[in-house]
């Protein structure tokens, strides 16, 4: 597969083309997940990581019988602060897959009505609201009272902020009104508005005490002070437009529980309008976004959700988002300052990302001195000198990047930048591949910022997540030869009073890093396979090894056999659906090289890695058994048929062995089901594969 490939239209595409389409994509994907969640340092805009997106799913409607995982999901927060105690959600609080373009949004509306087999004519209520830019609550009401306020966190477990959330003027101690359950959890958000910001701004500067950048930041500062008096004397509003946990329910659709919210007393999300149709929902969008300047609190998009319950819970979730709503984001704004400097950062697979520094300027309300460049291709297409006045902008409100040069400002004498074919730390050799947008140092382990990039990932937030290491710890201890590899973070206990004995640490500081630290030595198998950095192995394929090997040590042990790429040890490991040939490459030769073999032991002695469990359903008939999926099916879509298997606690493989306990037979199905007769697999038609999990109704 060449690069030209990727830009091949879809229609065009063979079913051969697609599945390496596909591949490439989903490598591509997860390097990008990487940088922008893991290295606050992405290569590409939001726009073009929604573009890839969007190829990808048009290729899996069209070549269903190829399709890959779903793409990784967007990051849902980070872990709670060790200075609030912790609030375990029963129903986790998660994040929003984004739009960016109607083209998107119409793609969104197209993907549900495939993933339901829903004819094009088919009625589709949605509830299209406004996007608050604010801090994201849980509270949890018995009897009426409120008796726990909790943040999103990292979407498992939150902060413990009851105390200060009582103080939030507009949010109800004690339900209005008549018929809320027994037990439930409103979710929604809280804000400030824009007046009461710039106020508490004044104040702040006329204290000498730092200013906050924008209202968000001003609302979730204010919301996480330990000392609730000062949480009480900051203009904090509530809005909400969700749920978590219940007792009984309250409602069929959105747009009714909205209302029963807004007579319990709460503040609800304005504007909103029930839509039905991709043109009412677009109308609504830009009606919003010409309003946006005149609300009283900042917005950056809407979100539009599937009203219906029913739906929702069919449609169900993808890792960490749920399939039944998008954020519409607005456009980005823009700003021009002068092009200072290209600086090159090394990543932890050795890529070369090319940096803009820039003359600080302010965009969308925040200070931006430094941009994304993306690669070198980027460079060289839009032509980006030093000297250059430059259009900068924070793609989706949030990441800043160049997005072209103002030609006319151009400064007589300046030259084309010629990116460098040598590792600016190590100075090794700096290659690119045929198919790579991506340079790479070939320094490998000599290579200091890999190794330091490394360290950075292992204990970033969706890995190990241990609060107090961050970048500049990461880069100190490592010059100072405190910390070389993953293990040596486990052994700094011994040099605890080193530590408080540094600059800018002291008794109490050290003493809370090494609690961090502690508290992270049993870790689940997924974490612990993401938090190794292996090249294209993202969040969903760690999830993937730890579902279907279970421990570190059968991880470990298959790995190893699988080494012989005709054994069945590596076919067991391409069986597993949405892992291709590259992928599984990767990781058994990650698994194999002497060198981490080392890192492993030396971690193990370390550390305990939880074994990995099925999704807890005890009363899942299904649960731990490996079923295949083939031909056509009438009352679901593939997607959500897998979707659903998985949901039960099933492994879902993408062919058959003899380790395959059902095979589910639809239309026109093919190869597998024969050889599923000739193994002696089970076979089922789709409405008995619907009865064995209870839900024969739909047949």
């Amino acid at each position: 597969m060449t690069r030209a490939m990727s830009r091949t239209p879809v229609e065009d595409l063979n079913r051969a083309e697609a599945a390496a389409e596909l591949a490439r994509l989903a490598a591509e994907i997860q390097h990008h997940d990487t940088l922008y969640y893991q290295q606050d340092d992405p290569e590409i805009s939001d726009a073009d990581y929604d573009a890839l997106r969007r190829r990808n799913e048009a290729i899996e409607a069209r070549f269903p019988d190829v399709i890959l995982p779903e793409s990784p999901s967007h990051r849902v927060g980070a872990r709670p602060s060790a200075g609030f105690g912790e609030v375990a959600h029963s129903v986790p609080m998660l994040s929003l897959s984004n739009a960016f373009a109607d083209e998107d949004v119409a793609e969104f509306l197209a993907r549900i009505r495939r993933f339901l087999n829903l004819a094009p004519e088919a009625a589709l209520d949605i509830l299209a609201e406004a996007k608050i830019d604010g801090l994201s609550l849980s509270l949890r009401y018995e009897a009426g009272e409120l008796v726990q306020a909790a943040t999103r966190g990292d979407g498992t477990k939150g902060e413990n902020v009851t105390a200060n959330v009582r103080t939030v003027g507009d949010l109800p101690a004690r339900l209005k009104g008549k018929g809320w359950p027994e037990a439930i959890e409103v979710r929604g958000e809280v804000f400030m508005r824009r007046d009461d910001f710039f106020a508490l701004n004044a104040r702040q500067e006329a204290a000498e005490a730092k200013a906050f950048a924008n209202p968000r930041n001003a609302a979730a500062g204010s919301l996480r002070q330990l000392d609730a008096k000062v949480t009480a004397s900051r203009p904090l509003h509530f809005i909400a437009y969700h749920w978590g946990e219940l007792s009984a329910p309250i409602g069929a659709g959105m747009w009714e529980i909205r209302q029963r919210l807004a007579d319990w007393g709460f503040q609800v999300n304005e504007p909103a309008s029930l839509c039905h149709d991709l043109d009412e929902v677009l109308a609504f969008y830009r009606a919003t976004m010409a309003a946006r300047a005149d609300l009283a609190h900042d917005i950056d998009g809407v979100v539009y959700k599937i009203d219906s319950l029913a739906l929702q819970e069919r449609l169900g979730f993808v890792s960490r988002a749920p399939r039944w709503a998008i954020a519409h984001k607005f456009p980005a704004e823009q700003a021009q300052t002068l092009l200072k400097a290209i600086d090159i950062q090394v990543g932890r697979t050795g890529a070369l990302t090319p940096v803009a520094r820039l003359e600080p300027i302010t965009v969308g309300g925040v200070v931006v001195s430094n941009a994304t460049l993306h690669n070198e291709d980027e460079i060289a297409r839009k032509d980006v000198r030093v000297g250059d006045t430059v259009i900068v902008q924070r793609a989706g409100d949030v990441i800043p990047q160049v997005v072209s040069v103002v030609k006319d400002k151009r400064p007589k004498g300046s030259r084309k930048y010629k990116f460098p074919e040598t590792c600016p730390v190590c100075q090794s050799h700096a290659v690119r591949e045929p198919d790579e947008a991506v340079r790479r140092c070939t320094g490998g382990l000599i290579c200091p910022a890999q190794a330091v990039e490394r360290l950075k990932h292992f204990v970033g937030r969706n890995a190990f997540d241990i609060e107090g290491l961050g970048t500049k710890h990461i880069v100190a201890f490592w010059d100072d030869g405190l910390i070389e590899t993953p293990a040596d973070i486990f052994r700094l206990k011994a040099r605890e009073a080193e530590i408080a004995a540094r600059e800018g640490w002291g008794g109490k500081s050290a003493e809370n890093l090494i609690a961090s630290i502690e508290a992270r030595r049993r870790v689940p198998l997924e974490r612990f396979v993401y938090a190794l950095g292996i090249r294209q192995v993202g969040q969903a394929t760690a999830k993937l090894l730890a579902l279907n090997y279970e421990t570190l040590d059968a991880v470990i042990r298959s790995m190893n056999e699988a080494a012989d790429p005709e054994g069945p040890a590596f076919g067991d490991l391409l069986n597993i659906d949405g892992i291709g040939p590259g992928v599984a490459a990767e990781i058994v030769g990650f698994f194999t090289e002497p060198h981490n073999r080392e890192v492993l032991e030396d971690l193990q002695r370390e550390l305990t890695v939880e074994a990995a469990k099925a999704p807890d359903d005890t009363d899942s008939p299904v649960a731990g058994k490996t079923v295949v999926f083939t031909g056509t099916l009438e009352t679901m879509s593939r997607g959500e048929a897998k979707a659903g298997a998985e949901s039960l606690g099933a492994k879902v493989a993408g062919s058959v062995s003899k380790k395959t306990d059902y095979v589910v037979v639809g239309a026109d199905a093919g190869s597998k089901a024969r050889k599923a007769a000739d193994l002696g697999v089970t076979t089922l038609s789709e409405a008995e594969w619907l009865t064995l999990i209870g839900r024969g109704n739909l047949v």
